[in-house]
Formats: structure tokens, sequence, C-alpha cells
């Protein structure tokens, strides 16, 4: 007689099976083939001092492990909302916290999504998007975007992968970062996720010169 599967055990499998679908029709959308583990979940949450945190965004919650985490840590009256456009991971994101407030939209707009929400500005903003695999354009505009989003100060966290910190198109990206955000510093590598993982944060300058600006600076010399 086989055994009867467990609703827990049958729901996270279709989650597994939905997140790898996403994966093979979107490869350079996704990043990853599995939903990242409540070890890397942890890891991220531990960067937080979530005493001081009174609004908070997040990027590509996916499946939900992380956004858990942080739900589970935030406290009573913190503004919080996440981002993720793929609306089969964002359905499944619903089922499984009905009470989370998400928008399927980009990140490029997440300063226009916080006005929305009323929020000043914002203290932290947890990223799970797949930098790497993302356009330097898009990458530019989404940073810019965050950097408008959150208040001097305000902290950004994001994981990704170690076999990325060896890629060229790794290294560009990773090379981007002082120029939005100060302190920057990693964790130690959770290897209880597929792929292994690092996690990364650092605090939003004073003062930041966008990519933009940039752009016209060069032009105009």
């Amino acid at each position: 007689m086989v055994e009867p599967r467990r609703p827990g055990v049958s729901a996270a499998l279709t989650a597994h099976a939905k997140f790898l679908a996403e994966f093979i029709s979107n490869p350079g959308r996704m990043g990853a083939v599995a939903a990242s583990s409540p070890g890397l979940a942890k890891s991220i949450a531990n960067q937080i001092d979530f005493s001081k945190v009174n609004s908070l965004v997040e990027y590509g919650p996916g499946t939900g492990v992380i956004t858990k985490e942080l739900l589970a840590r935030i406290r009573p009256g913190t503004k919080f909302f996440a981002i993720e456009r793929s609306p089969d991971l964002a359905k499944i994101c619903r089922e499984r916290l009905p009470h989370l407030k998400l928008y399927e939209e980009s990140a490029e707009i997440v300063d226009q999504l916080v006005r929305r929400e009323g929020i000043e500005s914002l203290d932290v903003v947890v990223s799970g998007l797949p930098w790497v695999s993302f356009p330097d354009a898009l990458q530019d505009r989404i940073l810019e975007a965050t950097v408008r989003a959150l208040k001097p100060g305000g902290k950004f966290v994001m994981f990704g992968y170690r076999v990325g910190l060896y890629t060229p198109a790794g290294r560009r990206f990773h090379a981007k970062l002082p120029k939005y955000f100060d302190q920057m510093g990693r964790s130690s590598s959770v290897w209880l996720n597929i792929p292994p993982a690092l996690v990364f944060s650092g605090v939003r300058k004073a003062k930041t010169e966008t990519a933009s600006a940039r752009t016209t600076s060069a032009t105009s010399i």
C-alpha cells in the first residue's frame, strides 16, 4: 500500500516544480534552479537589526522562503511589501503568505511603489534578484531606483551564488556596488543552499552618482 503524500510535502514539491519550470522558460530572469534554503533566509535576516526597521522591501521573493523569515522578525507596524515579476511565483507566494502585500512589477519602479505606499524612504531593501543574469543597463536602473527609495544610511542586503564571483559578469556587477553603497561586506558561505550562496550587505551612500549622470558627464567631455 502506498502511503498518501502529506499536503505540506505535496505543496512543497509543486512549488519546487514550478520554480524549476520558471527557470527553464526564463533562465535569465530566474538565475537559479531551486528556491532559497531556510539557512540562506536566516543568514540574510541576521544582517538586519529589526529593532530599528520601520520600512522594508524585498525584491524577488520567489516562493516566499526568505519572505517568511523576514515576516517572522519584523516588528508590528513595520511597513513591508515585496516585488515579484513572475506571475507564477507571485501566485505561489500569495498562496503561502496570503497577508503579504505583493506587487507584480519590476524593481525598477521601487521608488514609485514606495511613494504609493506612503513611505517617505526605506530602512532596508532585501534582494533575491539574479543580478548577474541581468544586462548592465537593467542592473543600473534597479540600483538607481533602490538608492532613490532608500534613506541615506539605509541598508541593502542581497545574496549571490559563489560561482557568480568568478565570472566576468559577476565581477562587473560587484564592482558597481561601492558606487552606491558604503561598508560593503559579505557573509561566510551558505553551503546548504543550491547552489551555495553568500550574503552581501552595505549602506546607502549619502550622495551617489547615477549611471545616467556618468553617461551625460562623459558625453559632455
